[in-house]
C-alpha cells in the first residue's frame, strides 16, 4: 500500500512538473506574439494618421474654422473683383480707340488751335483708315497717340466708340508673328504638305484663317500658305499716323530712289482686252481703294491688278483677281460692289483704269501695295508698292 502511494504521488509530481513547463511556454509563445503585433501595428496607425492629415488636415492652433471659412470667402471676392476688373480694363481699352473719319488725310497738331495749322503747329499725319488711342478730350478736340505721333485732332474728323470698332474691323489686320528660329510654310494644313517657303524669327504675315486644327492659313508673298499655331502668336493690327520728321525723311528718301528707277517703272507692259464691265469694276475698286490719291497712284492700283491677272501666280481675269479671298478688302466687304451700282464712279478713275488697261504702269511689275508703313517699296501718295 505503502509503494502504491509512493508511486502514485511520483508521477503526479511528474505530471505536474510537465503541465508548468507547458503552461509557462504557452504564455510566453502569446506574450511575444502580442509584442510582434503591437509593432506591427504601429506603421499601420501612422499610415492611417498621415491619410488623415491629408485628406482632413487639422485646423493649425490659433485659427477657427469660421475664420478659415472668411478668408476663402475673402479670396473669392478678391477673385471676382479680379474678374470684373479685367472685363472693365477691356471695355476701357476698346473706348479709348479712335479712328480717322474722313476719306483725306488730316494733320496731327501741337495744340487745339483750329486757326493754327502751319507748319509749326503740325507733329503729323493721320491718314484715311488710321487709328490710334484717345489721352485726353476736351472743347471738340482729341489728344491721341498713334504710331510716333502724339498730339491733337478735331472730333468732326474721328469716329469713337462703337462707329471707331467697327471701322477698325473692317480695316484691320490679324498678323501672324512667327516666334520660332525658322518656321516652314506649307501648301496644305498637314506636316507632309509641300514646303512653299519659311518664316524667320519674328517675322510676320497676314492671317487668312484659323483653322482650329493647329494650323493657321496665313497669306504667304499672294499665296495661301499654312503654319502650325503652336509656334505663332496672332495680333490685330491697324494703320497708324507718321510724324512730319518721318514724312519729310520718306519724301527724300523716294524722290532718290525713283529718280534711278523711274524709266522702267513706266515701261509698256502690254495691252489687254477688256470688257466695259470689267473696266468699270477696275475704275470701282481704284475709286475704293486710291479715289483720294494722285493719278500716278490711280494707275498703280490699276497696274497692280492687271500684273496680276499676267502673272500666272493668280486668276486669270480682273474679276477674280480683284475677288480674290484675303486681297482687296474694299472688294470683299460690299463697298466695291456699291460703287459700281451706284454708277458714281469719277473721270479720273475710269481714265486710271483705261490706263492700265492699255499696259501703262507707275510702278514697273508690281503685285502688291498698302498703305505707307515703313515697308521698302515705290512710294505714290500713300500708299507703298512692291
Amino acid at each position: 500500500m505503502n509503494r502504491v502511494m509512493k508511486l502514485f504521488l511520483e508521477v503526479s509530481k511528474q505530471l505536474f512538473t510537465w503541465a508548468l513547463i507547458i503552461v509557462l511556454f504557452i504564455s510566453q509563445g502569446i506574450t511575444a506574439e502580442a509584442k510582434r503585433s503591437s509593432y506591427r501595428a504601429k506603421p499601420c496607425a501612422d499610415l492611417s494618421a498621415g491619410i488623415s492629415d491629408i485628406v482632413s488636415p487639422v485646423t493649425p492652433l490659433g485659427v477657427d474654422k469660421t475664420s478659415t471659412e472668411a478668408r476663402v470667402l475673402g479670396n473669392s471676392s478678391k477673385s471676382s473683383e479680379a474678374m470684373s476688373a479685367s472685363s472693365s480694363s477691356s471695355s476701357s481699352e476698346e473706348s479709348k480707340l479712335v479712328m480717322s473719319k474722313g476719306a483725306e488725310a488730316m494733320y496731327i497738331l501741337a495744340s487745339p488751335d483750329s486757326m493754327s495749322e502751319e507748319d509749326g503747329n503740325k507733329v503729323g499725319v493721320l491718314y484715311k483708315d488710321c487709328g490710334g488711342k484717345i489721352l485726353e478730350r476736351k472743347d471738340g478736340w482729341t489728344k491721341l497717340s498713334s504710331g510716333d505721333v502724339i498730339g491733337w485732332a478735331k472730333d468732326d474728323n474721328l469716329l469713337f466708340d462703337d462707329d471707331a470698332q467697327k471701322l477698325a474691323s473692317e480695316v484691320g489686320k490679324q498678323i501672324v508673328t512667327n516666334h520660332s528660329s525658322a518656321l516652314k510654310v506649307r501648301a496644305d494644313d498637314s506636316d507632309d504638305a509641300k514646303v512653299i517657303g519659311v518664316l524667320g524669327e519674328k517675322s510676320f504675315v497676314d492671317m487668312i484663317e484659323d483653322l482650329g486644327n493647329g494650323w493657321i492659313a496665313v497669306d504667304y508673298n499672294d499665296h495661301k500658305g499654312f503654319v502650325q499655331s503652336e509656334y505663332v502668336s496672332t495680333d490685330f493690327k491697324i494703320d497708324q499716323g507718321k510724324s512730319m520728321a518721318a514724312i519729310k525723311m520718306r519724301e527724300v528718301d523716294k524722290k532718290g530712289r525713283q529718280a534711278a528707277k523711274e524709266p522702267s517703272l513706266r515701261e509698256n507692259r502690254g495691252a489687254v482686252d477688256a470688257s466695259a464691265d470689267e473696266l468699270k469694276l477696275l475704275a470701282a475698286l481704284i475709286q475704293c481703294e486710291a479715289g483720294n490719291q494722285p493719278y500716278d497712284g490711280r494707275v498703280a492700283v490699276g497696274a497692280v491688278v492687271m500684273n496680276r491677272v499676267k502673272s500666272g501666280a493668280y486668276p486669270n481675269s480682273i474679276y477674280n483677281v480683284i475677288y480674290a479671298s484675303g486681297q482687296f478688302t474694299p472688294a470683299l466687304n460690299g463697298t466695291v460692289a456699291k460703287v459700281y451700282d451706284s454708277d458714281k464712279i469719277y473721270d479720273m478713275n475710269y481714265q486710271a483704269a483705261q490706263a492700265a488697261l492699255n499696259g501703262e504702269t507707275t510702278v514697273g511689275s508690281a503685285l502688291h501695295f498698302r498703305r505707307v508703313n515703313g515697308r521698302e517699296g515705290i512710294i505714290i501718295g500713300e500708299h507703298v508698292f512692291w
